[in-house]
């Protein structure tokens, strides 16, 4: 239909809503395709939107309208806006412009909250309801019929074919999508005109979906704007609904499974419907595509027109290399059907037959397997630098098999697998970055040059150079007819040339040589195996095939490819099941302690580290940016290494002379001042902290301490006596006699907070100092973290520490620098945290990063402390210093040295600061972005500086939802820490900005 019409104004407006409705209001244009729209404020601050008809406007068509809402209305499931009669008790209104025309008025009310497309995030819980909603409505007008309906309309998709006709204005890309697409539907005419027909909403835009305003738990409040309802197949509402919700993701197809559950859930879908669902999502997106092209020149200045075209191709594109039976499958699983239509028909049939290994393998003569362990958790797999190591790999597999000379050794199916670290198996998902690990066949590992035999008749559909890249063996794929039952079998890693042999329809006899396994060479240095895969399907691939799957994806995989041990039927060829997190969580509740919090809302189960990485039960990586003690990353090979060479010898307390705790000293102590040179080796930061105040009273012997509020030093009786984060929390006592707290110098939102904030700060000490004197007492030590960790990464200010140490000093007290968290590199600008402002300290306390997680720890001190200390009572530490715990911590400091890790943690430490603080001028909710290296602290605020913990606890949930683990701290919970494994590079840093920018823009982040 084309429009030549005058605009109707705001003020036009607000007298047709005065003469008709009785109500003064103020009226603000709204967009619209077909009505003129306004939002109508009245003085009692009621809403209501008018819809002005153009001149032209059909009046059967308004009174097909006004039908539609009144039933809709009758309905206590739908949600919409509901029609206003005017004061003469009408629903429709009749108004003469000022050219004459006369328009059809109607009035609804308004619907509070906010468009679909003014919201972010779309969450999974979000998008259930979206299409819970519409669902209802397909429901509610499944019995309402009206001649009015039955319509001519350009977006009808069932009277899609129209766009051919504008081929024209698209580029030859872009056409060639159209046309694929169009071929795609006309060739399912036959079975599309059998669906279910009734009167459908027809547009759930994303303009057209209202949301509540909560931003924690948003909701769709209403579907609203029921102008383009027509008769046709009520599929096509759901497809409209997919066709908007899909947009803007990268996943388009995973971010529409909710989509389809919900609507499914209010109005079931025919398997056959699902069939079509693809298509024509596809067709409402041409429709919308191909409008825009026609738009823009008939109406240029109209936005609301174009404003869905760029994300519909992005889309388009996408949806078009997805294909439609991966699509028709996933909305079969997520509707509660088998994905595969033909997985039941399957399971019956293998039900019925049976195959030895014998029949695979007849040169074997083996009929039963010993299932290896090889998932994420395996101890047998071992380290990654292990199943990496092909030669040690190979070696453990044939003294395995030495242990179970007759059995074949096998991996399981359904296995979720580390073993896959090639970049080829990880891609970007709607979560951040996903990688496959879900093994879908099994494995068997025997002599290269074992001959493989059909176990059926069948089709050579694949003869090809195997999965993967280069030239490593060859893939034999078969296709099985069994009467109206198709599927294939795969076999992988074989010799190339016993594969190139068949080509592509050959037909091969049940018990027929297929292939023979390939050598190491041919793959890819793996030791000798057949992966064994059974496929319902073989989707898009031409010459190859998935064998391994996205953890996400599983029950997906799992419908496509059935477990092979269903023909074999041995006792267990399916990997190890993962101990469910809800079974841990419910044991750990009754039997751990009851003050052992979890870290987010929703607990992980980690099983195993990869340097920046750790990684769950299901092989999905999460990218530690918090976790300072693997100080040179998660399981540092070297430093497993040297723990379990030095264990295979001799592990034993220091009472024996032992070279490596003297070479763990010197490396130590080559990183210190001169004047630090005796060390003490202790378990963990807490012990060194401990034993740091015991040397104090004992040199000093004095008992009062000096601590910065919201200082934390560590778990034993001492530690915590002198942890201000500890004893003024919550179950805490405050401060003990000899305990005088300062207050935390922050000179962006502490007490002192101007240029003069370093002095004044170290004021406060002297005021600690002065009570102490006052008291009749001397003071016995200082001591405070170089950046202080539980105070939310406070950096000191710039000359308060030299200050603070001057102070003490002259009043008779040792200097302690807690070292534990901040020490061995990790600020990059120096090695130790204290070096940074010019200090040398009496003691400094060295924690758990200097064991890589192993528990050893450290003192260091002046000879002259040492001296004194050594008073005549021994101190003795049963673990403390032995040989293990010191080979691994000499290897840690060896790899911070070897590998340049102080310098990393500098250049890519201040690279990550700058991105940061480039994120604090586009979103002001970041208040301050402080620390050195890789020891930063983002603080969150709002404009008057007030903390913000639930913006901040928001921010470390959702960063966890897309595989990336961080952290809040300070005594307002408000601070993001940013502490990683001092191998973070540049890439992960990226990819830290990249999700911290996604989620500072999504709707609770706003301030």
């Amino acid at each position: 239909m084309e429009y030549k019409d005058i605009q109707i104004s705001a003020l036009e407006a607000s007298e047709i809503f005065a003469n008709l409705y009785g109500q003064k209001a103020t009226a603000k244009a709204l967009p619209g395709e077909i009505d003129f729209n306004f939002l109508m404020h009245t003085e009692d601050d009621s809403k209501y939107v008018l819809k002005v008809s153009r001149p032209q406007a059909d009046l059967n068509y308004l009174a097909f309208q006004e039908a539609l809402l009144l039933h809709i209305q009758k309905s206590n499931q739908v949600s919409t806006s509901k029609l206003i009669q005017t004061i003469d008790g009408k629903w429709q209104g009749r108004y003469i412009d000022a050219m004459g025309k006369a328009r059809q008025i109607r009035a609804l009310a308004w619907i509070p909250g906010r468009v679909w497309s003014g919201v972010n995030p779309h969450t999974n819980e979000l998008r259930y309801d979206l299409g819970l909603q519409a669902g209802q409505i397909t429901e509610a007008l499944k019995d309402f019929e009206h001649p009015g309906s039955k319509r001519d309309l350009e977006w009808d998709i069932a009277q899609g074919i129209w766009v051919e006709k504008h081929l024209n204005l698209f580029s030859e890309d872009q056409k060639s999508i159209i046309q694929y697409f169009l071929q795609v539907f006309e060739s399912i005419q036959a079975s599309y005109s059998l669906c279910r027909k009734g009167v459908v909403h027809n547009d759930v835009n994303d303009n057209n979906i209202i949301v509540s305003t909560n931003l924690l738990e948003p909701k769709v409040s209403a579907i609203i704007d029921f102008g383009d309802a027509v008769y046709t197949p009520v599929i096509n509402d759901l497809a409209i609904t997919c066709a908007y919700a899909a947009m803007r993701h990268v996943d388009p197809l995973e971010a529409l499974i909710p989509v389809v559950k919900g609507y499914h859930t209010s109005f079931s879908i025919e398997e056959k419907e699902l069939e079509l669902l693809y298509v024509l999502i596809a067709m409402r997106l041409v429709i919308s595509v191909t409008k825009s092209a026609i738009n823009k020149s008939k109406e240029p200045d109209n936005h609301y027109l174009l404003i869905s075209e760029k994300p519909a191709w992005a889309l388009l594109n996408k949806w078009k290399s997805i294909g439609a039976e991966k699509a028709h499958y996933t909305f079969r699983m997520a509707c509660g059907y088998t994905p595969h239509p033909n997985e039941t028909q399957f399971l019956e049939w293998a039900k019925k037959n049976t195959f030895s290994l014998i029949d695979l393998f007849p040169t074997i003569q083996k009929e039963s397997i010993h299932l290896l362990d090889l998932s994420v958790s395996s101890t047998w797999v071992g380290h990654r630098n292990d199943f990496n190591n092909l030669d040690l790999f190979d070696y453990k597999l044939q003294q395995l098999q030495t242990e179970h000379p007759n059995q074949i050794l096998a991996g399981g199916y359904l296995e979720p697998r580390a073993l896959y670290t090639a970049s080829s198996y990880d891609q970007m998902s709607n979560y951040g970055r996903a990688s496959r690990s879900i093994h879908l066949g099994v494995d068997f590992w025997l002599p290269a040059n074992t001959p493989v035999h059909a176990l059926l008749d069948g089709e050579v559909v694949v003869a090809a150079n195997d999965v993967g890249d280069k030239n490593y063996g060859g893939l034999v794929i078969l296709k099985h007819q069994m009467d109206a039952l198709t599927f294939y079998s795969l076999y992988g890693h074989n010799r190339l040339d016993s594969v190139l042999r068949h080509q592509v329809g050959d037909i091969i006899q049940a018990g027929e040589e297929i292939c023979q396994l390939g050598d190491r060479t041919e793959n890819g240095n793996w030791a000798p195996h057949l992966h064994f895969q059974l496929m319902l399907t073989l989707l898009d691939f031409k010459n190859d095939f998935p064998g391994v799957a996205f953890p996400a994806e599983k029950e997906l995989w799992q419908s496509f490819c059935p477990d092979p041990n269903l023909l074999f039927k041995q006792a267990n060829l399916t990997g190890p099941p993962s101990v469910p997190n809800q079974e841990i969580l419910d044991y750990r509740k009754s039997h751990l302690g009851k003050g052992m919090s979890l870290q987010y809302k929703t607990p992980i189960q980690m099983v195993r580290g990869d340097g920046p990485y750790l990684i769950d039960q299901m092989g999905r990586k999460y990218l530690d940016t918090v976790n300072n003690v693997a100080h040179v990353g998660h399981e540092h090979p070297k430093v497993v290494h040297a723990g379990q060479q030095q264990m295979a010898l001799l592990n034993t307390n220091t009472r024996y002379l032992h070279n490596k705790i003297n070479q763990l000293a010197v490396a130590l102590i080559e990183t210190l001042p001169p004047e630090l040179s005796v060390i003490h080796f202790v378990n963990s930061g807490s012990e060194a902290n401990e034993l740091a105040i015991r040397m104090v009273k004992t040199v000093t012997g004095q008992q009062d301490i000096i601590a910065s509020q919201v200082g934390y030093h560590g778990n034993t009786n001492i530690c915590v006596d002198i942890s201000s984060y500890k004893f003024d929390g919550k179950g805490g006592a405050g401060a003990p006699e000899h305990t005088h707290i300062f207050p935390l110098p922050d000179i962006f939102r502490g007490k002192y907070t101007g240029s003069d904030a370093a002095e004044r700060y170290a004021e406060e000490v002297q005021d600690c100092i002065d009570r102490i004197h006052n008291k009749g007492r001397q003071v016995g030590g200082f001591i405070i973290e170089s950046i202080i960790s539980c105070g939310g990464q406070i950096e000191l200010p710039d000359g308060f520490l030299a200050d603070a140490y001057k102070r003490a000093r002259a009043a008779g007290a040792l200097c302690i620098a807690d070292e534990v968290q901040v020490g061995c590199g990790r600020v990059g600008e120096a090695f130790w945290g204290f070096q940074l402002h010019g200090v040398v300290p009496d003691i400094v306390t060295i924690g758990k990063p200097l064991g890589n997680g192993h528990p050893i720890a450290a003192v260091a001190c002046t000879q002259e402390v040492a001296t004194k200390f050594a008073n005549g009572m021994e101190y003795f530490n049963t673990f403390g210093g032995n040989p293990v715990s010191c080979a691994i911590g000499l290897e840690v400091l060896q790899t911070v040295k070897r590998e340049k890790l102080q310098a990393q943690a500098h250049e890519i430490g201040t690279y990550l600061k700058a991105g940061l603080q480039k994120l604090s001028q586009q979103f002001p909710i970041i208040g301050d972005v402080r620390g050195k290296g890789f020891f930063l602290g983002i603080e969150l605020v709002d404009g008057d500086k007030n903390p913000l913990p639930n913006q901040t606890s928001y921010l470390a949930n959702r960063m966890k939802d897309f595989g990336i683990l961080m952290s809040t701290d300070g005594p307002d919970h408000n601070v993001l820490k940013i502490k990683p494994p001092m191998v973070f590079n540049r890439g992960h840093a990226d990819d830290l900005l990249l999700f911290l920018g996604k989620i500072f823009e999504e709707d609770y982040m706003q301030i």
